[in-house]
Formats: C-alpha cells, sequence, structure tokens
C-alpha cells in the first residue's frame, strides 16, 4: 500500500509559476518510479511528467517540456513538479501517481497503482 497527498494547488496567471508537491507514505519511496497526471474538464486524464526511482532519469510530455521540471527527495519520501510559464491550457486538476512494478518510466495511466487525490490548477488569461 502507498498513500499519497498532494500540495494544494492554486489560481495563478499566466506566465506565473506554481510548485506542486507530493508526499508518499508506506512502501520504501526510494524503491518505485513516480508521476504526474492532469485532467482537464471534459477531457481524458493525461501524462504530464514521470521519475524514474533513484530520480536519474525524467520524462515529459511535449506540452510541458522546457517549462515543468520533476524532481524527488527519497530522503523526504517527495515528489516536486515545478511548474513555469503556465498558459491557460495547463488548467486541470493534477494527479500524483506511483508506479510500483514497470521496469521503465510510464507514460500511460494504467500503468500507475496509486493515486493521489488531486488538487486544482487553475491558469488565469
Amino acid at each position: 500500500q502507498v498513500q499519497l497527498v498532494e500540495s494544494r494547488g492554486g489560481l495563478v496567471q499566466a506566465g506565473g509559476s506554481l510548485r506542486l508537491s507530493c508526499a508518499a507514505s508506506g512502501r520504501t519511496f526510494r524503491s518505485y518510479a513516480m508521476g504526474w497526471f492532469r485532467q482537464a474538464p471534459g477531457k481524458e486524464r493525461e501524462f504530464v511528467a514521470a521519475i524514474s526511482p533513484s530520480g536519474g532519469i525524467t520524462s515529459y510530455a511535449d506540452s510541458v517540456k522546457g517549462r515543468f521540471t520533476i524532481s524527488r527527495d527519497n530522503a523526504k519520501n517527495t515528489m516536486v513538479l515545478q511548474m513555469n510559464s503556465l498558459k491557460p491550457e495547463d488548467t486541470a486538476v493534477y494527479y500524483c501517481a506511483a508506479d510500483l512494478y514497470s521496469y521503465r518510466i510510464a507514460t500511460i495511466v494504467g500503468e500507475y497503482d496509486y493515486w493521489g487525490q488531486g488538487t486544482q490548477v487553475t491558469v488565469s488569461s
């Protein structure tokens, strides 16, 4: 069992920045990959970013590459998504997720085993 709790999101103007964190408990944090997904109203949940157990390998959706940075602190059981140059189209509920069994970084919703409750990010134009 893994429990995931995201930090509060918020409302930010376009071009601004926001930092999301995800606190994990349960299984040994450094043993599994983590990811961020988002879901906008009326749309399917989509991949944002993922990070390997050690933090040495990361992957990003094309839509956020160069603007978002994923990182993790295995000593603190925490993962962070730093979001810069935010755009209105980044508005969504953001979810952190844990992938306990894949051998590589996964970008598909179905590969992840545990999910946080989600946090709203709203970017105004």
